[in-house]
């Protein structure tokens, strides 16, 4: 004989079993540790902010597979302040509110500086992963804040490294006209008049050209050794090159960061064959691989360096948070300032983060390498550092 429950009986089952998962779901997402980024989505920084971002969330997906931080799962709280900085306070001090214990920074420089004034006061551990501004950890004196990206003057030493053990003595500069590539002209001309060696054509392309050709041929007729590409904006820096193509220069070009991007290698194909260019990633190094395969293997696309910068970011945080037993601030900000020989991705062989006693910037002096693009593919590594 079979007893039946009452349909009333299960009813009330069902309904306490109910309450008790929705009541315990607030206590887990309590019990994640909450790091918070500020990205670009729409602005100007978005080309370099999406990727880095992307960077970030697979590495919270890898640490999270592998069963998060002290036993805890990782939260990624995303804010977009579209490169704006009243915006970014605003969302620096939304992620804080969320109980964050950690702010990625994936945005423009004053941006960047602005959010920082939120983080100082609320003393909340704050980095960015990719940033080069050399000026992100003076202008504010923060003792929560970190930058991991090399600054803008390592990587332009590094190219000067590679210029004077190629023993370039005459050289031209060409860059365009937005506010970061005449600043980006200015920092090369000095390092260039520091080491000796003579500029003998500097010329500017203006936003909006359609042609590069009347400045390549002042160029040509100075008949430099070697030709520095200064400028940051894609379109003006794609005109130089196919002027240069067309023109049949022969001189070696050096192209800034901004020709790691492998934007390139579809806008100009066809163009960038020899060029080399100063990166932060060797595809080569056994971590980098690593990285490569898993990313390969996960998001469908291959990584490239502004993905790693996101990805080391995160990683970095984790190992702080780790070795600070708990999510603490205070714990927090005294274990990310004793961070000492961690290698990530990026970085050349051997390279490895750590911050100096008092210092904030964590990127290895000598990390940088410089790459050369073999048909429209980035390929070997032809120099490592500043030395």
């Amino acid at each position: 004989m079979s007893h039946q429950v009452p349909s009333w009986t299960r009813r009330a089952w069902h309904a306490a079993m109910l309450t008790a998962v929705l009541s315990a779901l607030p206590a887990m997402a309590q019990n994640t540790i909450k790091i918070g980024m500020i990205t670009d989505r729409v602005g100007p920084a978005k080309p370099y902010a999406e990727p880095v971002a992307a960077g970030a969330s697979f590495a919270v997906k890898e640490i999270n597979a592998r069963g998060g931080i002290l036993g805890r799962q990782i939260e990624l709280l995303v804010e977009d302040d579209q490169g704006r900085p009243d915006v970014s306070a605003t969302a620096a001090r939304k992620l804080v509110d969320a109980g964050v214990s950690f702010i990625l920074s994936v945005s423009l420089t004053p941006a960047t500086q602005q959010a920082q004034t939120v983080t100082l006061e609320t003393k909340t551990p704050h980095m960015t992963p990719s940033n080069g501004g050399d000026t992100l950890t003076t202008q504010v004196s923060n003792p929560n804040f970190w930058q991991t990206g090399p600054l803008g003057s390592t990587q332009i030493a590094t190219l000067l490294s590679y210029a004077a053990n190629r023993n370039y003595k005459r050289v031209a500069l060409i860059t365009e006209n937005s506010d970061l590539g005449q600043l980006t002209n200015r920092f090369f001309k000095a390092g260039l008049e520091k080491a000796g060696i003579q500029i003998v054509a500097e010329e500017m392309v203006p936003r909006g050209s359609t042609s590069a050709d009347a400045q390549m041929q002042k160029i040509r007729a100075a008949n430099p050794e070697a030709l520095f590409m200064t400028g940051v904006v894609t379109p003006e820096n794609t005109l130089i090159l196919r002027s240069y193509r067309q023109l049949g220069l022969k001189m070696p070009i050096l192209g800034n960061y901004n020709l790691s991007v492998p934007v390139y290698t579809n806008v100009a194909k066809g163009l960038m064959d020899g060029v080399t260019f100063v990166d932060a990633f060797d595809p080569n190094k056994p971590e980098t691989k690593r990285f490569i395969d898993a990313y390969k293997k996960d998001v469908g696309t291959e990584p490239y360096n502004l993905n790693g910068y996101g990805y080391d970011g995160v990683m970095l945080v984790a190992d702080a948070i780790r070795r600070a037993g708990g999510v603490d601030k205070e714990k927090i900000r005294e274990a990310m300032q004793a961070t000492k020989g961690f290698v990530g991705v990026m970085g050349a062989v051997g390279a490895a983060y750590g911050f100096a006693d008092g210092k904030r910037t964590g990127f290895d002096t000598n990390g940088m390498v410089v790459r050369v693009y073999e048909g429209d593919k980035q390929g070997k590594v032809v120099h490592v550092g500043s030395k």
